[in-house]
């Protein structure tokens, strides 16, 4: 007989993640398993992962799917983002009553993570935003909750970045 917290812990699947191919399926994995929010923080909107199809994909039906849907993404160095077309962020401009993007600060570039969360329930994180290794969960509230607490204080403390303005965003 399997322990109470193995029992209750049945609908997740934790992977250990190693390259931009594991980073991009659990980022896809966890924005379809949104249904309220989907929130993310990334430090130059890697376009390897959030210019994908797989990615965009998925982000389009949930979005479309939910009028409530919200997606906050919140951008620590925006300059790559402002000076090359993303097509993650011209989805952003015509869905702006949904996607919503921020810039973060100097006090967002000292942060070296990176992350994305579903809700209150699942994530994928990577402890360093310059490399690929990380985790995901599928089902992992207490941490979901930990860091989605980490990404509201961040981006209350953050602001529209007058570039990204210029673009709509």
């Amino acid at each position: 007989m399997a322990a109470p917290s193995e029992q209750t812990k049945t609908k997740g699947v934790r992977q250990v993640l190693s390259s931009l191919a594991d980073v991009r399926a659990a980022v896809v994995e966890v924005t379809g398993l949104a249904n309220r929010t989907l929130s993310i923080f990334t430090h130059d909107l890697e376009p390897g992962i959030y210019d994908h199809d797989d990615f965009l994909e998925t982000l389009k039906r949930f979005v479309l799917s939910r009028g409530f849907a919200r997606v906050r993404v919140l951008v620590v160095d925006p300059t790559r983002v402002i000076t090359t077309s993303s097509r993650f962020v011209n989805m952003g401009r015509r869905l702006n009553s949904y996607i919503e993007f921020r810039s973060g600060n100097n006090q967002h570039a000292a942060n070296p993570e990176a992350f994305c969360i579903a809700d209150e329930l699942a994530l994928m994180y990577r402890p360093q935003a310059d490399r690929w290794e990380g985790m995901s969960d599928t089902y992992e509230p207490a941490v979901a909750r930990l860091y989605l607490t980490k990404f509201e204080t961040l981006w209350n403390a953050s602001e529209i970045e007058p570039g990204l303005r210029q673009l709509q965003i």
